[in-house]
């Protein structure tokens, strides 16, 4: 076995918590196989942490916070841009470890994750140097000013679908404010996060700042979101996880941000360019085989232009190449687990009980190569013909499934748009400017996109209503909440 995520041949890797600066085996000894998606088999075993390694790690990240605070943000920011150099220089060593242990493509890995990894850090690492204070005079008899301080050990838990992008989402404003903080990556896909020990290592990263707990949700985030010296808990996941660790935080008092799920709506109206429309739409729909949040998987389209829209949408879906993620020319990679393809294949087979058409797709494809013949691959599919409140329509599938569902008047999108419990994120493609003002500000999701999707600006507030979460992430969002607000009052 090696320790740095690279096999020699018949071995597999066995990946290692990185706890006050080393890595470390797990206390009670227990590792699970980790499986790679294209070939439905084990590539690597992944630490079955516990409460015990959840304990080492917060009492690493208290020892080191009272140093780290007081670090001086320049000095902080100098090593957090290191780290984005260092995933910058790795970045197709760490591109190839993400296909390998999530499915996607290794183009998307490359292109996409990896890089916004390393503009997570750079921005955080440039941002706490251009903060500001607010300051009051009182009525000419005092004078207040705001410090906003470290929090102390925060708990970070990220998904499975873009490993590094999302934990680097947490850790960097976390670790640039100032707290110490004791991660989860998903069990699903531990790779990038184990390798992120030794690239912060390389930096110059204090031990004990970033502590990595691998394992499962029921072992080591419950373990995290409970213990007392945590004291704020950033979670992205499933909406049924986030509502556990809601209740679990709520008695302790602890700040809380929650980004969950979405069942985002695409509204195409007939003035809209169609190429882009369609362009974007496909996209938006099967990026990432539709493994993302923010994925619109409700396509509406005013009524003039849908025939039009449905037949190229369709062409366009079935030309997509499913295929051996590591290949060059594979544009649909394989899902995340066998259990994540039972799912899809279950609501695409709900949505023809509840009347849905489907168009194209809606079974697995025929094995791309021997080595991906016991993969988990699911053909990109759109339905058609779908009542606008049916289950397939409510429920978040996060695969690559879409429906589509015309309809005639302004105000009957948005109240179809809106008759979900979800909330994270919605697109809408018009060229009538007015229309694209009125039509966002009355859609009931975190973000709306005119004309694009995806288009990401770290500046901005990030998150979504209803039973898409709680709180913002982004920008000054992100800073306020691993920062406490305090204020100094002073008499003149």
């Amino acid at each position: 076995m090696t320790e740095k995520g690279q096999s020699a041949a018949g071995e597999q890797v066995r990946i290692l918590n990185f706890i006050d600066g080393e890595y470390v085996e797990p206390i009670g000894g227990k590792y699970l196989e980790n499986i790679e998606p294209a070939t439905g088999k084990p590539y690597s075993l992944v630490p079955d942490s516990d409460q015990r390694d959840v304990e080492l790690a917060v009492s690493a990240a208290q020892k080191a916070f009272p140093g780290w605070s007081r670090t001086p943000a320049a000095d902080r920011s100098r090593i957090l841009l290191r780290i984005a150099d260092l995933i910058e220089r790795d970045l197709d060593k760490l591109a190839r470890a993400e296909s390998i242990d999530t499915g996607k493509p290794l183009s998307l890995a490359r292109n996409l994750d990896i890089p916004r990894a390393a503009s997570n850090f750079r921005f955080f690492a440039t941002a706490i140097l251009h903060t500001e204070n607010e300051a009051h005079v009182t009525d000419g008899v005092a004078f207040n000013y705001t410090l906003r301080l470290p929090l102390g050990v925060v708990g970070l838990i990220s998904p499975w679908n873009l490993p590094l992008y999302l934990l680097s989402w947490k850790i960097a404003p976390a670790i640039a404010c100032g707290n110490t903080a004791v991660a989860k990556p998903s069990e699903l896909t531990p790779m990038t996060a184990y390798l992120l020990g030794e690239t912060c290592r390389e930096a110059g990263l204090p031990n004990g700042v970033l502590n990595i707990i691998q394992g499962t949700g029921q072992n080591v985030g419950s373990a995290i979101t409970a213990h007392p010296k945590v004291v704020a808990v950033s979670f992205t996941g499933g909406t049924v996880t986030g509502r556990k660790v809601a209740e679990t935080c709520a008695p302790l008092f602890k700040k809380v941000s929650l980004e969950l799920g979405g069942k985002n709506p695409n509204i195409v109206f007939a003035d809209a360019d169609l190429d882009a429309a369609i362009t974007g739409s496909l996209r938006s729909s099967f990026a990432n085989q539709g493994q993302v949040c923010l994925c619109g998987s409700r396509i509406f389209v005013e009524r003039p232009a849908y025939e039009t829209f449905v037949q190229r949408f369709t062409d366009e879906t079935g030309r997509l190449k499913v295929g051996d993620p590591l290949e060059k020319s594979t544009e649909q990679g394989a899902i995340v687990s066998k259990v994540q393809v039972e799912k899809v294949k279950f609501y695409v087979d709900l949505a023809q009980h509840e009347g849905g058409k489907v168009a194209v797709g809606g079974s697995p494809p025929a094995a791309p190569n021997e080595r991906c013949k016991d993969g988990f691959f699911f053909c990109p599919t759109v339905i058609t013909d779908l009542p606008v409140s049916c289950r397939t329509n409510r429920e978040e599938i996060f695969g690559p499934v879409v429906s589509i569902t015309p309809f005639d008047r302004e105000e009957e999108v948005i109240h179809y748009a809106n008759d979900c419990d979800y909330g994270l994120a919605s697109s809408v493609w018009t060229q009538n400017l007015n229309r694209a003002h009125r039509v966002a500000e009355q859609i009931h999701t975190g973000t709306v996109w005119v004309n694009c999707w995806l288009v990401r600006d770290l500046r901005v507030p990030f998150g979504g209503m209803k039973q898409s979460g709680v709180g913002r992430e982004g920008g000054n969002e992100a800073l306020h909440f691993f920062t406490e607000p305090k204020n100094v009052c002073i008499a003149k």
